[in-house]
């Protein structure tokens, strides 16, 4: 999308930085603070040791906050990270920090990224003075391969993300990041994927880093189906066309991405109960949903879920572009894609009917 219709948000963006154990967050985030372009920024660690910046250490505000050299504030997470950012902005108008103007919260190696959005997305307080900007996910191109086998939070961080990292690509064996990349590409189509070596890399091109187009996503998926012979039509009152990018082969309970596109205005109401059942149905199996959804508006409905948290749904000012269509792309592991996109169908058939 060229053209950002949903206008200015004046709250402070927060970004939330992880991935597994060993994956170099830690080193890309002590980078980053060192550069110029982060200044005014306050980091939120779990540990403030855990962070290579003592080197840059300027000064000691209290027995968890320092500044550096930067202008950069980093605290360490005591509890709550409600009580955290909320301690932030108190203490900021108080005088006893500098203003900050981004948060970025580092999250452990281990960390399910769900219950951190939940609290960014669900807590009023929270939300009167943060937004939230997107996920970065650091995945190793040495260990990363075999961590999205054997440890589920390691796919958890993969598919939430909105910008996908990979790391140590200067030390891993012939073809493993290309290989690596190849797979994030089919666990999460939507999140732009960037190689660093050592934690180098422009904070712009990282947080500020748009998201490639939920709608090519969609087309691309479904191209993919069709090209595998996978793609059916259902005709239920408007076409709904849909692919599951089944030319690749998924291990069982391996996390991927499959696309539903609809070429008929979507009821809302009916949509709500459904994506409200499909979340209850398949609880943490359903690791992300994505959609620009057609509701009948001037433009379009963006919808942003992450397993049992749903963003508040964003009612756009305008279509980037003539194609009105709605595509929903859906990050699981175990579900019955099929099952899927036929639930979605009947309730929306049955909603045209009433």
């Amino acid at each position: 999308m060229t053209d950002d219709p949903r206008g200015a948000d004046e709250r402070i963006p927060v970004t939330l930085l992880t991935g597994f154990l060993g994956s170099g967050k830690t080193t890309l985030l002590a980078r980053l603070l060192g550069h110029p372009g982060m200044g005014e920024t306050a980091v939120i660690v779990n540990e403030l040791g855990e962070v290579g910046i003592d080197h840059h250490l300027l000064t000691r505000v209290d027995e968890r906050t320092v500044l550096l050299d930067s202008g950069c504030l980093c605290c360490t997470l005591r509890g709550d990270l409600a009580d955290e950012l909320r301690d932030l902005i108190d203490r900021r108008d108080a005088g006893e920090i500098p203003p900050f103007r981004r948060v970025v919260v580092e999250t452990t190696g281990l960390a399910e990224p769900a219950p951190i959005l939940f609290t960014l997305l669900t807590d009023r307080l929270v939300q009167a003075n943060y937004r939230l900007d997107g996920t970065v996910t650091t995945v190793d191109a040495v260990n990363g391969a075999d961590q999205l086998d054997r440890q589920p939070e390691a796919a958890k961080q993969a598919a939430v993300a909105d910008r996908l990292v990979v790391t140590k690509t200067d030390i891993a064996g012939p073809g493993a990041a290309a290989a690596l990349a190849a797979r994030l590409r089919r666990i999460n189509p939507h999140a732009p994927l960037l190689e660093v070596v050592l934690g180098e890399i422009e904070p712009d091109a990282l947080l500020a880093a748009p998201e490639r187009d939920l709608r090519t996503v969609a087309d691309e998926l479904a191209a993919e189906g069709t090209a595998s012979g996978a793609r059916h039509r259902h005709d239920h009152g408007g076409g709904v066309g849909h692919g599951d990018g089944a030319g690749h082969h998924h291990g069982p309970g391996e996390a991927h991405a499959f696309s539903i596109v609809l070429e008929q205005p979507l009821d809302w109401t009916a949509f709500g109960v459904w994506l409200s059942m499909l979340l209850q149905a398949h609880g943490e199996s359903v690791l992300r949903v994505k959609g620009l959804l057609d509701v009948g508006g001037e433009g379009p409905l963006l919808l942003n879920g992450v397993q049992h948290v749903v963003h508040p749904p964003e009612h756009l000012a305008a279509w980037p572009d003539s194609d009105h269509r709605s595509r929903l792309v859906v990050i699981a592991r175990g579900v019955d894609e099929g099952a899927v996109r036929d639930s979605l169908v009947a309730f929306d058939a049955a909603a045209r009917a009433g």
